[in-house]
């Protein structure tokens, strides 16, 4: 697959995965939700693999990827569930749309990438306010203060695994990557399931069902797979840019699924976003400029 047409699948999964998570631990609560996702994934993983008759790589380095994306992942994943019980799902979005300014500075003190110039920080600063804008509806403290800095350390977790991830480096196949980060997360998620509650649900409602099996199929195997394999070609923070465009198409979900009110809010702040986003890879997209005026675009980016 080509690295443009994978960004644009994990741009599309990863942007129903906020309305999707809040679904699957409807009636069922949190931990049984983001464990049994995970455990669809990895059966789905696991056949592939033997299918496809891929080998799943034991080298050291491997075994080091899957260690720091397997606790990342579950981290990240059980604030995201717990989180998203406390705020409303377009909060999800906001938080993650961090991503890219919080991995940029953490990739500039590693020193894994160049420290990002006052416009590509003005692009980012955009961005984030035009998520506000999108997403803010001024009755932000009905929602629970702790749900929203659950979201926000697991944006700081997401962001941390990426340059370490990076750092990590090597060819490991993303399947296998993926296959071996579920099976180091997944018995921390059962003990998180056995210790918080450890029993089946009774009669989960048909909803939470399809949201669980969606994300376990779509919103894991396919996009965790994805990530991986989209890592291994782009920078850290332009991987992180997904979280940016994700909430509008988030939000347009939400509109068409539970007629969520559109406004001219939607125009301007996704005019912000992309606005934001040409700043921020200002450098990027100056390379796509004529000659005479590709050093002038990449000059500015640096400063």
């Amino acid at each position: 697959m080509s690295v443009p047409a994978a960004y644009i699948c994990l741009v599309l999964t990863w942007s129903t995965t906020p309305l999707a998570v809040q679904w699957s631990a409807d009636g069922v609560g949190f931990s049984f939700a983001v464990f049994s996702r995970m455990l669809v994934s990895i059966v789905l993983a696991l056949a592939v693999l033997m299918l496809w008759r891929k080998p799943v790589p034991m080298h050291p380095r491997a075994r080091a990827l899957y260690l720091v994306s397997g606790v990342s992942l579950y981290l990240a994943m059980s604030l995201v569930y717990w989180g998203a019980g406390e705020v409303r799902s377009g909060l999800i979005s906001v938080i993650f749309g961090l991503s890219p300014l919080l991995t940029s500075l953490i990739a500039a003190a590693c020193r894994t990438e160049p420290p990002p110039g006052r416009i590509a920080l003005s692009g980012v600063a955009l961005a984030i306010g035009g998520l506000a804008l999108i997403f803010l509806q001024g009755d932000e403290g009905q929602d629970g203060t702790a749900g929203l800095l659950a979201l926000l350390l697991a944006s700081v977790v997401h962001s941390a695994s990426l340059i370490a991830l990076k750092r990590i480096g090597g060819d490991n196949p993303p399947l296998a990557t993926t296959f071996g980060t579920l099976l180091v997360a997944l018995p921390m998620f059962a003990l998180q399931w056995w210790i918080g509650d450890g029993t089946l649900p009774s009669a989960p409602p048909s909803r939470a069902i399809g949201a669980i099996a969606y994300l376990g199929v779509f919103g894991s195997l396919l996009s965790f797979t994805l990530y991986y394999y989209v890592i291994k070609h782009l920078a850290a923070s332009q991987v992180a840019l997904v979280t940016l465009m994700t909430p509008v198409l988030a939000l347009l979900l939400g509109h068409w699924v539970n007629g969520e009110a559109l406004d001219a809010r939607i125009g301007i702040g996704s005019g912000l976003i992309l606005f934001g986003l040409a700043l921020h890879q200002w450098r990027t997209l100056g390379r796509l400029l004529p000659p005479r005026w590709r050093s002038l675009a990449t000059d500015g980016g640096r400063r």
